[in-house]
């Protein structure tokens, strides 16, 4: 079967399960945000925290509470990490360096999950359970909690009040995330991703040698990276390695995980606001772009002229022969065009055009359809953006959703979009600018330009998926990363969460004959191409040193 048609048929496959799934788990997400009842063990949790889920929060007071409970997960993870030697579990592993503890607390913490070690040469079992997958959980239901403040600011009126950032943290983790992550490692296990506690084993090699190896909780981990969109890997082989991704089912299935929350959440987002219309809006333009993306990847990884391309099928230098082209590229734009950082295949590997794609699957900003919460608040700003522009056009004052688009609002979103961009092109030129980061480049020219650069935009951008050629285990590669980490994850919450209260006080505009109506195909072309043209501007000359120059001259 040629890859073009392999990838037709999952995507078809994809399609239909995500079409399957979206009314009802966006539905049940939006009764979960809107409900007034506690279960019991949620009741457990807010006494062990003092918090009181009737309590109405400001944008002042909920951005306070995410910025806590995340300062709180750094510095635990950071210090189980160091204590890793005493711990019982730990398989013999020393404690983490004080500059990578740093690294993957900033990391985990953001939902980013970027890693410069080896999982399974590195991190015993209960750093890897009791730190590593419980940030998986709460790192989503951070995102997840941000974007339903946003949603709540278009929904209320007259009232500067979000929501109790403390409920809608526990609920998204106990009614949404732990519930479909059971069920997805059953699914898991049954395909073959193992799931235990053993010890380190050794494996004879055809050549006498003995490669040692260590079990673990990876259907149950391996879950919840993919579908929080966190990332990361139990082991340094990530979702290539055939414990944690043994098949072609399994690989679908991971896809399916990482792509069924961020896209349902529109319809949670159109349930929210009272009007579904706007959020298959938003699903449109969204779904565009990831199936835009998808068919052009596939192109550039199976259309390569040349023998060696020819008896392989396409470009599978880095790639899983029992994925192949199709199931590589699949996963590495719905990794990358969401927040998750997984890989099934080698993205340096790719071809120049083919890792490009990759690139500018993150600089979009990761809303196609994005991350757990992330891609829908990022979409949502783009789409104030987009309604601004329009209004501009016209000479009309821009309203979305019944709210005025203003002075205010329109620089909260300015600098959302800017934050990021600034971080990663800064942070780029200040590692080429040295001696000692050049030095972890193992390749030269284009290439090389864009592995530091797909650094930086994968840690910024909270994606954590690497190029694979760079040596980023250094003191200036863990500590800039993991600053660009907790940046890029945290001061765009406090643009977006200010962007919500400033809706939440205005009253509702009436619509009158002049409104730009937003639930049309009109206006999710207008924020699609908002989205190219912002992303153009600022990252192209970038692009045209790294990725587009490779690929040009191949």
């Amino acid at each position: 079967m040629s890859p073009v048609l392999s990838g037709a048929l999952q995507v078809l496959a994809l399609v239909a399960a995500l079409a399957l799934a979206y009314r009802p788990l966006g539905d049940h997400m939006a009764r979960v945000y809107s409900s007034t009842k506690d279960l019991r063990v949620e009741k457990w949790i807010y006494r062990a925290v003092g918090a009181d889920p009737r309590t109405e929060m400001r944008w002042p007071a909920y951005l306070r509470g995410v910025l806590a409970f995340s300062v709180v997960g750094v510095l635990f993870l950071y210090l189980l990490q160091r204590l890793q030697g005493v711990l019982p579990g730990s398989l013999g592993f020393v404690p983490i360096d004080p500059d990578q503890a740093f690294n993957t607390a900033a990391s985990f913490v953001a939902n980013t999950n970027w890693q410069s070690y080896y999982g399974e040469q590195a991190m015993g079992h209960v750093v890897q359970t009791g730190g590593l997958a419980v940030q998986n959980f709460v790192s989503a239901a951070v995102g997840m909690a941000v974007a339903v403040a946003l949603v709540r600011g278009f929904a209320r009126s007259r009232t500067g009040e979000l929501g109790n950032f403390w409920a809608d943290l526990v609920r998204g983790t106990v009614r949404i995330l732990l519930p479909l992550s059971v069920v997805g490692a059953l699914v898991l296990a049954a395909t073959g991703v193992i799931q235990n506690f053993s010890g380190i084993h050794g494996v004879g090699q055809f050549d006498g040698s003995v490669q040692q190896f260590n079990g673990g909780a990876v259907a149950s981990q391996e879950v919840i990276k993919e579908l929080g969109t966190n990332g990361g890997g139990y082991f340094n082989a990530n979702s290539s390695h055939p414990f944690e991704n043994p098949n072609g089912f399994s690989n679908l299935f991971e896809v399916f995980l990482i792509l069924l929350i961020p896209f349902a959440m529109t319809r949670t987002f159109g349930r929210m606001v009272g009007s579904l219309r706007q959020g298959y809006a938003i699903l449109a333009t969204m779904a565009a772009f990831w199936l835009g993306f998808t068919a052009l990847m596939m192109w550039t990884e199976s259309a390569h002229h040349g023998p060696a391309f020819e008896i392989a099928g396409g470009a599978m230098e880095g790639k899983e022969t029992r994925f192949g082209i199709a199931g590589s590229s699949i996963f590495a734009v719905a990794t990358t065009l969401t927040s998750t950082g997984a890989v099934n295949s080698f993205h340096s590997s790719f071809t120049g055009l083919g890792g490009g794609i990759t690139m500018l699957g993150m600089q979009l900003g990761e809303i196609a359809p994005g991350g757990v919460g992330s891609g829908l608040y990022g979409m949502l700003v783009m789409a104030v953006v987009a309604v601004f522009l329009a209004g501009l056009m016209v000479g009309r004052t821009p309203e979305y959703l019944g709210k005025k688009i203003g002075i205010r609002e329109i620089k909260l979103a300015a600098c959302y979009i800017l934050i990021t961009p600034a971080l990663v092109l800064g942070l780029t030129a200040a590692a080429l600018a040295l001696p000692t980061p050049a030095g972890s480049m193992t390749n030269t020219g284009a290439h090389g330009f864009s592995e530091i650069l797909y650094a930086y935009t994968s840690g910024a951008n909270n994606n954590g998926s690497a190029f694979a050629g760079l040596n980023a285990d250094t003191q200036w590669f863990n500590t800039t990363i993991g600053l660009a980490m907790l940046l890029g994850r945290f001061l765009p919450m406090v643009f977006v969460l200010a962007l919500a209260g400033s809706l939440a006080r205005q009253s509702p505009v009436p619509p009158t004959a002049g409104t730009l109506r937003t639930q049309k195909p009109l206006f999710s072309g207008l924020l699609a191409g908002t989205v190219v043209i912002v992303t153009g501007l600022t990252y192209f000359p970038a692009l045209a040193l790294g990725p587009l120059a490779e690929g040009l001259a191949s």
